[in-house]
């Protein structure tokens, strides 16, 4: 029996790792229902949730860096948390965001403080609340062996995720969330303080309980939705309902009569100006409570996909529209990403539609991308083009915003299509965009002349169709400098003088590094698979997988040298820059599953034997870890990059990134390794 092995093995070893496990998991939990609970209250927080997640790495870091002194922040981090959570639900606020440079569909009307005023605090208050059990974990690492204290860091957070994942499959309210976060502190709390833990405990409970029992409160995976009646329309039992997404209006159900003759005349306008589709076979993308499917049954639709990446709304739309359009024989509902569907369904179709589809979220770990991003690049956009009957037509309609957004989209439809589509604009903002594959299939009123210059389609390498893309954006400047300058001045007064972590310095570099390789992973799955959130789960678990399998890797095989690993590094980091994930799109599933997983996780692979060969002989495996995290914020910072470069050329400085780790790594780790 080694002496690691021993030293685990003992009863005092087995308890650590216990409480390690438990700390880990509670780490990776309440980071996840942060960024979801946070972004679900706090209005418009949802479309920076990057950083919250920045904020847990800031706040996990400085754990580890306390865990070295003799004093403790884990007595504050439930109390913070209680306070946190009373303070946003009694006295609610939404986060000012208005500007051309991006565009977010939000509110007309909002309030609040400025993007980089709010940001900053939300981030400082979850560093804080994650430092808590983070010192748990840092102090475990303390008493175990570098590689068995990493490897069941690395599986407690793949608990916390599964846990998390499992309660987002069942639609669970906040309160499920709460009660489990409150259960792991109290057992993880000191037995002299678990009394005073409970107490502050009981009114986060309740508080939660209250919010999760609130009439029309429901969570699906992506959003708090509530359903209130609007009474200046109709009443509910009339079918007009106002749906809710995160504090945003997102959808007005009404009757399909009503909103053709006295609502908005974007959804009476695609039939117009298509007025020869037979609407034999029709695709609508964006289905939500099902008021497009009605419409488009009542225009004479033989057969209807209907798809919306959100559950809970397709079910509330079940359930409760009053013209009954899912109960319909002739529609078929599909709760799946509208380009994962597209490229995964061989029919063709008379008439495919965009009705609305835009998200008031991010994928978690992806700074830019929405839920519907690529749905509306010049790709998908080729694709859609390739599911039409010779005869089919393209419609979208929604509330854009942005002129140069309505003349973006249009550009892209005319590039697809090979002519001109037709496009109407109401009040300003309200914008219909019709083409036929035929264009003697389409009647268009005037047309279609841009506003002003023309902006290039949104590609799948960078989907970022709301950024203008002239400057970068000063809201985002100002707030990721101010992220960076706290982390320095935590990591200062936390860590001590810099020179002392000198040692290091690779581990900063590599934590950098691999942040932005988990972020262009994200997208490519998301491109591949969907934006689905169980897409988005599998790939942060598969990712937590492939690092268990380095580090066990390391700790029973003998591992090449560093420089060899390097080496292989920048040569899977070389073929993953050169295949590009839109040549796998065409592949059926599972080839393209475990091609997508080859070219993904290699690197991945390799990056964490380089790791845990350097982490297994720290000396101060706390103050290592630590910077490897301070490093991943840097890496967080760096991601915003991709709004210029694109998600390819992220390699490219991910590369750069592991040279400059592998020239700092000390001379002696070199030839140890």
């Amino acid at each position: 029996m080694t002496i690691d092995t021993a030293t685990a093995a003992s009863q005092g070893g087995r308890a650590v790792i216990f409480r390690l496990l438990l700390a880990s998991a509670l780490m990776l939990f309440l980071e996840l229902a942060l960024i979801r609970w946070l972004g679900a209250n706090v209005v418009h927080l949802s479309y920076f949730s990057n950083f919250v997640l920045l904020g847990s790495f800031l706040g996990i870091g400085a754990g580890f860096l306390v865990s070295r002194k003799s004093w403790s922040v884990l007595p504050i981090s439930l109390p913070l948390l209680t306070i946190l959570a009373i303070g946003v639900l009694v006295f609610p606020i939404s986060i000012e965001r208005s500007g051309s440079e991006v565009i977010y569909f939000t509110a007309l009307e909002v309030s609040g403080p400025p993007a980089w005023l709010a940001l900053p605090l939300v981030f400082a208050l979850v560093a804080v609340i994650l430092a808590g059990p983070a010192e748990i974990v840092g102090r475990c690492f303390g008493q175990l062996p570098p590689l068995w204290a990493y490897r069941y860091d690395l599986i407690g957070s793949l608990i916390g995720i599964i846990t998390f994942s499992v309660l987002s499959l069942m639609h669970a309210p906040s309160i499920f969330w709460g009660v489990i976060a409150v259960a792991v502190y109290l057992l993880l709390a000191d037995p002299k303080r678990r009394l005073v833990a409970a107490a502050w405990a009981i009114p986060l409970v309740v508080v939660l309980t209250i919010e999760s029992t609130k009439p029309g409160i429901s969570w699906s995976p992506y959003y708090k939705i509530a359903t209130t009646a609007e009474p200046k329309f109709g009443t509910p039992e009339e079918g007009f309902l106002l749906i809710t997404a995160n504090g945003v209006p997102h959808q007005m159900m009404a009757p399909a009569r009503w909103k053709m003759e006295q609502g908005e005349r974007i959804y009476q306008t695609p039939y117009l100006r298509l007025p020869a589709n037979t609407l034999q076979d029709v695709l609508i993308i964006g289905a939500g409570s099902g008021s497009d499917v009605a419409i488009a049954l009542r225009k004479g639709a033989r057969r209807v996909d209907a798809v919306d990446i959100d559950p809970r709304i397709l079910q509330i739309g079940a359930e409760r529209n009053v013209d009954r359009p899912y109960a319909d024989p002739r529609v078929t509902r599909h709760a799946d990403d509208g380009r994962a569907f597209l490229e995964g369904t061989s029919r063709k179709y008379d008439l495919i539609l965009f009705a609305l589809p835009d998200s008031l979220t991010l994928i978690s770990g992806a700074s830019q991308i929405r839920l519907e991003s690529f749905l509306f690049t010049r790709e998908a956009m080729a694709s859609v083009r390739r599911h039409l009957k010779p005869n089919g037509a393209f419609a979208m309609y929604n509330y854009y915003r942005e002129p140069w957004l309505i003349d973006r989209l249009a550009g892209t439809a005319a590039a697809a299509f090979g002519h001109a589509p037709c496009v109407d604009t109401f009040a300003g903002a309200q914008a219909v965009i019709s083409v036929a594959v035929d264009p003697a299939g389409q009647r268009c009123a005037t047309p279609w002349t841009p506003a002003g210059e023309m902006i290039a389609p949104a590609a799948d390498n960078a989907p970022f169709l709301y950024f203008r893309g002239d400057s970068f954006p000063p809201f985002y400047a100002i707030t990721l400098l101010a992220i960076i300058l706290t982390s320095v001045v935590v990591a200062r007064r936390l860590g001590g003088p810099f020179v002392q972590m000198r040692p290091y310095a690779d581990l900063f570099f590599m934590g950098a590094a691999f942040l932005l390789l988990e972020t262009k992973n994200v997208a490519t799955f998301a491109l591949l698979f969907g934006t689905t959130w169980f897409v988005n789960a599998l790939v942060f678990a598969g990712i937590l997988v492939v690092v268990i399998a380095a580090v066990e890797t390391t700790r029973k095989l003998r591992t090449p040298p560093l420089p060899i690993v390097f080496a292989g590094i920048a040569a899977s980091l070389a073929l993953a820059w050169f295949i590009r994930p839109e040549w796998l799109l065409p592949l059926s599933f599972w080839p393209r599953l475990i091609a997508a997983t080859i070219i993904a996780f290699l690197p991945i692979f390799l990056a964490n034997v380089a790791f845990a060969k350097r982490f297994q002989d720290s000396s101060d495996s706390q103050s290592a870890f630590a910077i490897n995290l301070l490093g991943a914020i840097v890496g967080g910072c760096l991601e915003y990059a991709a709004l210029f470069t694109g998600y390819a050329n992220l390699l490219i400085v991910t590369g750069l990134l592991y040279l400059i780790a592998f020239l700092l790594v000390p001379r002696g780790a070199v030839r140890a390794a």
